[in-house]
């Protein structure tokens, strides 16, 4: 079975080993008191804050497995190349809506980095997929769930920008 890759930025990838260092280190350690306290309550089996705290325990685990295997496949998106000739993973992208006519920048980088309030849009979002490729002065068509939004492609430009 061919592994999933993780596409990331340097800066992506250092904040994901910086949440892995915390979950294995301060929020075990946390996990651990609570379980030690609770402990202490007496029976287990009709101890609340016993559950709760094996469940964090549970949920902790599985994030540290899920953020170690994203960092076993991890693939750099390549920001040194500051050709923006066409949209790719690592670039800047501003956006004009025909619909509004309004202006936004979009940072195009992998799934795992990808934040909507930061305006950072996954490769395989609707509107990146869409973008991957194209040229200034292309339109794209994107559906939305307010139905489909065309945007023109104004600029390409490197994160540093």
């Amino acid at each position: 079975m061919a592994e999933n890759v993780t596409h990331l930025t340097k800066k992506g990838y250092d904040e994901l080993v910086e949440r892995l260092d915390y979950l294995k280190g301060v929020k075990r350690n946390e996990i651990i008191e609570r379980l030690d306290i609770a402990r202490g309550f007496g029976d287990l089996s009709e101890n609340s804050e016993y559950d709760e705290a094996k469940q964090a325990q549970y949920d902790n685990e599985n994030e540290i497995t899920r953020l170690e295997e994203m960092l076993k496949n991890v693939e750099f998106i390549d920001e040194s190349n500051k050709n923006t000739d066409e949209v790719r993973m690592g670039l800047v992208v501003s956006l004009k809506n025909k619909n509004t006519g309004k202006v936004a920048d979009y940072y195009v980088v992998g799934s795992s980095e990808a934040n909507p309030f930061e305006k950072k849009i996954s490769n395989e979002s609707p509107l990146g997929s869409a973008l991957l490729g194209q040229k200034v002065g292309a339109s794209v068509e994107v559906a939305a769930p307010a139905g489909t939004v065309v945007y023109e492609i104004v600029e390409i430009k490197t994160q540093d920008n």
